[in-house]
């Protein structure tokens, strides 16, 4: 196990816990009965512990809590990871600090439909997790990664190379916001895809804590008015019979239908529960451009069970690239 937090505030203890309780994430607290010796006097640490499968996750909480400065230092090592997700089948080089692939990628490119010879546009692409683990299921595919970080730009360009997909994919660096003529100068004219996934920032820094990270800020914070920004992006890349595939929190879905309302329709949600009983903490929405079929509520994914062992769905999702019900609608 890891050291996550090392505090003598029981406060501060209980509320970490009760984060890590709500998403899931094993931990144990040490030292926590240490105030029979010390008098209860909070002169000894407590210090909580996470798995080492979680460690990212359980930081990436924090940080998104505005707790990032109770975390404790990472260890000294290599800018960058190397990390296998759909089992293997995929293999990402990532940046060790800021924004880290988690489940949400790999869900939204499970939800993402796609037939043969389509062209899938990846928005706000980040180190290539969604598209790529696309292009992994769907052998036919080929999906351009758009990202406005240069860095992370590169480190996708080189995800594309390790995995074999030379042929199939590309990264440029452009602005979700720019201007019809720089999608044009990257080679990406309107009506060029035939699908659209992205990842929209959806923490608003007006409701909810934000990371002190700029480069995890820069992933989750944005005002919600920029949905609008990145649907127009999505509409003007589409055809006329293009659809769109997102994932947001669950809490915000009614952001996300009115942002749709302009040249969408055949809205299709999906809710994922991160335990069976719990609230709703994604949606999975798609919707096709110029459609005017009625929205649609799928059967919930939900990845863990009451005991918070993943589920056999979940795990095929996850582990073995299967396509959600979303994808096939």
């Amino acid at each position: 196990m890891r050291e996550l937090v090392r505090t003598n505030d029981a406060v501060l203890v209980s509320a970490i816990e009760a984060l890590l309780h709500a998403a899931e994430i094993p931990h144990l607290v040490l030292d926590q009965n240490m105030s029979v010796l010390e008098g209860s006097l909070g002169i000894l640490p407590r210090r909580i512990l996470v798995n080492e499968c979680c460690i990212d996750d359980a930081r990436r909480l924090l940080e998104d809590a505005g707790l990032a400065h109770e975390l404790r230092p990472l260890p000294a090592g290599p800018a960058t990871t190397d990390d296998a997700v759909l089992g293997g089948r995929l293999r990402l080089t990532q940046q060790r600090g800021g924004h880290r692939v988690g489940h949400d990628a790999i869900l939204l490119a499970a939800a993402t439909g796609a037939r043969a010879g389509d062209h899938a546009v990846d928005l706000g692409a980040g180190v290539g997790a969604a598209g790529l683990a696309l292009a992994v299921r769907m052998t036919d595919v080929t999906v351009t990664l758009v990202e406005i970080d240069p860095a992370l730009a590169a480190i996708a360009a080189e995800n594309i190379v390790r995995n074999g997909l030379a042929g199939r994919a590309r990264a440029v660096v452009l602005d979700v916001r720019a201007p019809a003529d720089a999608f044009a100068a990257a080679g990406l004219g309107p009506g060029a895809a035939d699908c659209v996934l992205m990842n929209p920032p959806f923490n608003d820094p007006a409701r909810q804590n934000v990371s002190p990270d700029p480069d995890r800020r820069s992933a989750h914070a944005a005002p919600a008015a920029s949905l609008g920004d990145w649907v127009a992006a999505a509409a003007w890349l589409l055809h006329s019979a293009g659809t769109l595939t997102t994932i947001w929190r669950a809490d915000g879905l009614a952001q996300v239908l009115p942002a749709l309302d302009r040249g969408f329709g055949g809205i299709t949600v999906l809710p994922v529960h991160g335990r069976a009983g719990a609230p709703a903490i994604r949606v999975l929405v798609r919707a096709s451009k110029g459609s005017r079929a009625p929205l649609s509520l799928l059967p919930a994914l939900v990845l863990n069970d009451r005991s918070g062992r993943p589920t056999a769905e979940a795990e095929s999702v996850l582990r073995a690239a299967a396509p959600l019900p979303l994808a096939e609608n």
